[in-house]
């Protein structure tokens, strides 16, 4: 596994249940002062707490609210060590491990750390074996992150590379078919995703990049009758992952 480069805080109470029940290093847990202890998630994370043998300091709001960057923490905030992001060889792991054909998706530039999050938290809903990233211009792991995937982040292995059009590369190599989306393409309801495959989301205004366009074996287009003819990012990647899904899980 590969650290990040930075330290950050898991703030929420479903996000802090899954970190505790996850592999992630917690160095500290943080209750906002006043908090009924004896509320179902509040009782659980003392619970997982102390099993890990965690310092749990009862702190002010503000203390919290400071942490936090003035989110909704819900009075209680993890001090976590840097997010373990996985490798491309773990990923495939996992898929084995499902037995199951590999399915993977890649973020082009994903900047908006609630588009993010939200992509994990379907990820994992959908099967998604993987989720790729670059480590430049787009946004990593973060408390934000964390908390609107809502726990999926523990479950979802997270891959940060330098280089995206090398790792399609290396992804194709390995058996692995790369689908983008784009305006010109094959309608994704006749995609058939039952075999090794990897979906790429592009940057939420610029779309895919052109090296990286280049790079796909096939473009899939997700069809739209109104006047706007564009989807967020995580709309987008719903709508493909589930496709994904239902092909590998017919009715």
């Amino acid at each position: 596994m590969k650290n990040s480069d930075q330290s950050d805080f898991i703030i929420g109470r479903h996000p802090v249940v899954s970190a505790l029940r996850g592999k992630q290093e917690i160095n500290k847990v943080f209750l906002q002062n006043g908090i009924k202890k004896d509320e179902k998630s509040i009782s659980e994370i003392i619970k997982l707490a102390k099993q890990k043998r965690l310092v749990i300091s009862v702190v002010p709001k503000q203390k919290l609210d400071l942490l936090s960057d003035n989110q909704n923490h819900q009075g209680v905030v993890l001090s976590v060590s840097p997010y373990n992001y996985a490798s491309l060889e773990d990923i495939f792991e996992n898929a084995k491990n499902q037995e199951e054909a590999p399915f993977f998706l890649i973020l082009d530039n994903i900047e908006d750390p609630h588009n993010l999050g939200s992509i994990i938290r379907t990820a994992d809903a959908s099967g998604v074996n993987g989720v790729i990233i670059p480590k430049h211009r787009a946004v990593g792991i973060t408390s934000t992150v964390a908390k609107t995937s809502a726990g999926a982040i523990e479950r979802v292995p997270v891959v940060r590379v330098t280089n995206l059009i090398n790792t399609v590369k290396y992804l194709k190599e390995n058996g692995v078919w790369i689908f983008g989306t784009d305006m010109n393409g094959t309608d994704y309801r006749k995609w058939d995703g039952k075999g090794a495959s990897a979906i790429v989301i592009g940057n939420e205004g610029k779309g895919i990049s052109p090296l990286l366009k280049k790079n796909v074996d096939q473009m899939l287009t997700i069809p739209m009758v109104g006047e706007l003819q564009s989807l967020n990012a995580s709309v987008a990647a719903s709508l493909l992952m589930y496709q994904g899904y239902s092909s590998r899980h017919p009715l």
